[in-house]
């Protein structure tokens, strides 16, 4: 059962007034400065809230993906969202838009569930490093921090099955299987060409770090900026919906940002699934392909679907997060 939001930390010093009383007054503690206290079970919540807000909303773009994934390994053929989703279907039927969307819930659930639980997690333990004083002059610091931990573990689940989707979603109709059980098992199988399950783990780390970082400082900063400069009464003071709508506006600013600073990496992690790259280095893959088409091919669809996307992410997980009590996420 969660605590009252009014409970006290454990960790208390004595102090002698000036009368000769004596009393308690309690350390500060992150965990318990919020709308209520940071327990197991709050974390086990978030992690919950986590992996409805990117599996649910990963899967439900999984055409946005498909055609935005053979942009970028195929750039001259894929010339356009629309094009590109026209063409996929023209040649492979209307299914094929939804090819791998099973590894794609799978592997997001999981993500979802390791950064935004791990984040409040290590959110609270570096501000309890720091000490109130200096968390309140660090806060970015903390957000940046605490974000970029989380998705190291957030990457490390999701690395074998983002191989597995890539690989469905961009090979050829009837060279590589669509089912997600055959599609692992020959991914296992072919390893050492393939390099599963880990090969693509560091240039994911370089799109998703970023990308995370972006998400949550971002996410953060725009609410803080609309509870210091538009709402300025205490948040608590505003409705549901007012706070949900803060939050989807913050989500979705953050998500266009996050799509720019983390698109040439993502192109990277598209590449590595193209047959015609197999066996080939990073770097020799970049020189190939150059920085330039790396950071622009796809973009736009990028821009959409990844403002769409976090928008949706994190209003899903402050509804959630609301429903239970818990509040929604940030403030001043």
């Amino acid at each position: 059962m969660v605590a009252p939001s009014t409970q006290l930390p454990p960790t208390t010093k004595t102090t002698v007034g000036a009368t000769g009383t004596t009393g308690l007054v309690a350390k500060w503690d992150s965990r318990y400065a919020g709308h209520v206290p940071h327990d197991s079970s709050y974390y086990a919540k978030c992690a919950l809230g986590g992996i409805l807000a990117c599996g649910l909303t990963h899967t439900a773009i999984c055409p946005l993906d498909v055609t935005k994934c053979n942009m970028q390994v195929n750039p001259d053929k894929y010339k356009g969202l629309v094009k590109g989703l026209k063409l996929i279907v023209a040649e492979e039927g209307s299914h094929a838009i939804w090819k791998g969307w099973l590894p794609t819930l799978f592997g997001y659930s999981a993500q979802g569930a390791f950064k935004y639980g791990f984040y409040e997690v290590f959110k609270d333990q570096y501000a309890n490093m720091l000490g109130k004083e200096n968390f309140e002059k660090y806060k970015g610091l903390v957000w940046c921090a605490a974000s970029a931990s989380a998705e190291l573990f957030a990457d490390i689940a999701l690395c074998p099955l983002e191989m597995v989707k890539v690989k469905v979603q961009t090979s050829p109709k009837g060279t590589f299987p669509t089912a997600f059980g055959s599609a692992w098992s020959q991914m296992s199988a072919q390893k050492a060409d393939t390099g599963f399950p880990y090969r693509s783990l560091v240039p994911l780390w370089s799109r998703q770090v970023p990308y995370t970082v972006a998400k949550f400082f971002f996410f953060e900063k725009v609410v803080q900026l609309f509870y210091t400069h538009i709402f300025t009464q205490p948040k608590d003071t505003y409705s549901k919906t007012t706070q949900l709508g803060v939050t989807f506006a913050s989500g979705y600013t953050a998500g266009v940002i996050c799509a720019i600073v983390s698109h040439p990496a993502d192109s990277l992690v598209s590449l590595l699934g193209k047959p015609a790259n197999k066996g080939k280095s990073l770097g020799q893959i970049i020189n190939e392909t150059g920085f330039s088409k790396l950071a622009t091919k796809g973009l736009g669809t990028r821009i959409l679907m990844i403002g769409t996307l976090t928008g949706l992410q994190w209003w899903i997980y402050d509804t959630f997060k609301t429903a239970l009590g818990m509040g929604t996420t940030g403030g001043k």
